[in-house]
């Protein structure tokens, strides 16, 4: 299931759940396993024991290597950095000198040690139905493995935003480097799985105003329409009392591009928001390059990369969403 900014992705999994279907919930982003977790508390008042949700690296440890796989390898935790050896051979390609498994080949070892159909069987043991949150994060071997995990006989729901790919679960030299590159070939990616695509369920915000929604679909280029019908402002800043009245603003959250914590202000950098949802008014801080293609009209030419992640910024505004350029705001940067 495809969706958009605000159009309530995690809501619509939380709908599906009951306390009778046994049910696993894997997500990316710690984040969003909180959203989660909140949203179960919310709905059913604790945490069933029938519902498990996971952060999906602890889910490829705890669930899939260690009941096959640990006592022949014997791994002490995850080294999240790649494995700086693209050609290591034997057990060194998965494990470093620590024995500990390198997150972006756990995956892989996984399918190359042929534990797939258990894990599998393991599903299909365990649950009677299987959703997959951010599902646009995932990458290298990762998104093989989701490959692997759909041909269990359970039921399985994938849910996700394309264009809110701003980070990989995981890297490997060439291993689905181009996955991401085009919708319509990432879309095909499921219908080779069996998977049946739906693009319209999803397609409105809820958190986004038409204004904003409008924004984003005629500067940014990626088409997101809203439920509600109150107009919000949106507001390019160029002078620099504004701007600095703006920042001062203890109220409205500054999204920057990059090293907020640099800032003493209320703030976050872009693709760190996402999944966030406790923003009214919100100002995004354009980085030289990003504010000289709005001045042109050319934000669609970004990188894909700073254009989704301008994209997640801006779609986090419930309220009004201003743009300013961070020249007016170097003064205030730390050096550290």
């Amino acid at each position: 299931m495809f969706a958009v900014a605000g159009a309530g992705k995690t809501t619509y999994i939380l709908n599906q759940l009951n306390l009778e279907s046994r049910a696993i919930i894997l997500t990316y982003t710690i984040s969003n396993f909180n959203n989660l977790q909140d949203g179960l508390l919310h709905k059913f008042g604790h945490y069933p024991q029938n519902i498990k949700v996971y952060t999906y690296f602890n889910f490829l440890y705890q669930f899939c290597y260690r009941p096959f796989l640990s006592y022949k390898l014997k791994a002490k935790g995850i080294n999240w950095k790649p494995n700086p050896n693209l050609y290591a051979q034997n057990d060194a390609r998965y494990l470093d000198s620590y024995q500990r498994l390198y997150s972006n080949r756990i995956a892989k070892l996984l399918e190359e040690k042929d534990v797939a159909e258990r894990v599998r069987q393991r599903l299909v043991k365990y649950f009677d139905v299987l959703f997959i949150d951010e599902i646009q994060d995932f990458a290298g071997h990762d998104f093989n493995f989701l490959k692997q995990l759909a041909a269990a006989q359970i039921q399985i729901l994938f849910v996700g935003d394309f264009y809110q790919h701003t980070f990989d679960t995981s890297r490997d030299g060439s291993v689905n480097k181009s996955l991401h590159d085009d919708y319509a070939k990432y879309q095909a990616q499921f219908k080779s799985m069996g998977i049946t695509t739906d693009s319209t369920t999803l397609i409105k915000s809820h958190r986004c105003s038409p204004s904003i929604c409008d924004f984003i679909t005629s500067q940014i280029g990626i088409q997101i329409g809203s439920h509600r019908t109150d107009q919000k402002i949106v507001t390019i800043v160029s002078d620099e009392q504004t701007a600095i009245a703006l920042y001062n603003d203890v109220q409205i959250v500054k999204l920057f591009y990059q090293e907020h914590h640099k800032y003493n202000c209320y703030s976050k950098n872009w693709g760190d928001c996402k999944g966030e949802d406790k923003y009214n008014d919100v100002c995004v801080v354009l980085n030289g390059k990003t504010w000289s293609h709005l001045q042109t009209n050319k934000i669609q030419e970004l990188p894909t990369q700073t254009r989704n992640k301008l994209y997640v910024a801006c779609s986090r505004a419930k309220g009004n969403l201003t743009l300013v350029s961070d020249q007016h705001f170097k003064k205030f940067k730390q050096p550290v």
